[in-house]
């Protein structure tokens, strides 16, 4: 029997006011410092000060980890004009942060949100082709580390975009960006080569596949991931 007030209940709660102090604009010398300190402590951002995980997927399409306000300065003397944020919930200092940067330098920031622990879903996955066509670029996409949702994007990317062969748009999915298959986030491997067997070998386009033929139930049910990979992703990592 649910109790009436679980864990989860605790967990969401903690959720929507870690939002609520950070989903508006940053006001003062102290709230910035203090939104930096969040950023490198609790978002881990201290790690991405020294590696971003930035790389060119094409000229025009960039991936990295969750950007701080020098690295989009940075970007956009190369030219960034949209940022493309896959991490949802704006739970960290990080998201002021990189808000208020992107507006100063001009450039405009777009939400798809991914799991990168979860089947991918449905609706987004037959939004994908259009909202890559509607980018203005050079665009960058971003989650928290660069290796798991950025490596999916980057991978829906040159599949329904760039019209590029499986085999080399999931090689954006790969330990040199930080990506372990046999972990939780493999999921999201399972999922490509789910369209391979369903929809590739059959003839089936993809959004023909997504529609008709994909069930996100049983890709989450089936999948089964390595304790050791999801240890090291988890807990010492501590991917998002």
């Amino acid at each position: 029997m649910r109790l009436p007030f679980s864990r989860q209940d605790l967990r969401s709660e903690r959720r929507l006011a870690r939002i609520a102090r950070w989903d508006r604009p940053i006001t003062g010398f102290w709230q910035r410092i203090y939104a930096w300190t969040n950023m490198i402590l609790s978002d881990h951002g201290i790690f991405r000060l020294f590696y971003l995980n930035f790389y060119r997927v094409t000229p025009q399409f960039w991936r990295a980890a969750q950007p701080a306000p020098h690295d989009i300065n940075r970007l956009a003397h190369q030219g960034l004009k949209t940022i493309i944020n896959l991490r949802g919930g704006r739970e960290f200092g990080s998201w002021p942060l990189e808000k208020e940067a992107a507006e100063q330098n001009g450039i405009r920031i777009l939400d798809f949100t991914l799991r990168s622990r979860g089947a991918p879903e449905r609706e987004a996955m037959l939004k994908a082709r259009g909202f890559f066509a509607a980018l203005e670029t050079p665009a960058l996409i971003h989650c928290k580390s660069g290796a798991d949702r950025a490596g999916f994007m980057a991978t829906l990317y040159l599949l329904l975009h760039e019209n590029r062969p499986l085999d080399e748009a999931m090689q954006q999915l790969s330990p040199r960006y930080g990506h372990f298959k046999f972990s939780k986030t493999g999921i999201l491997d399972a999922f490509f080569e789910l369209y391979r067997r369903e929809g590739l070998e059959k003839g089936l386009t993809f959004e023909d596949w997504v529609a008709n033929h994909y069930d996100p139930e049983a890709l989450q049910r089936n999948f089964h991931a390595g304790f050791w990979s999801t240890l090291l992703v988890d807990r010492l990592l501590r991917r998002e």
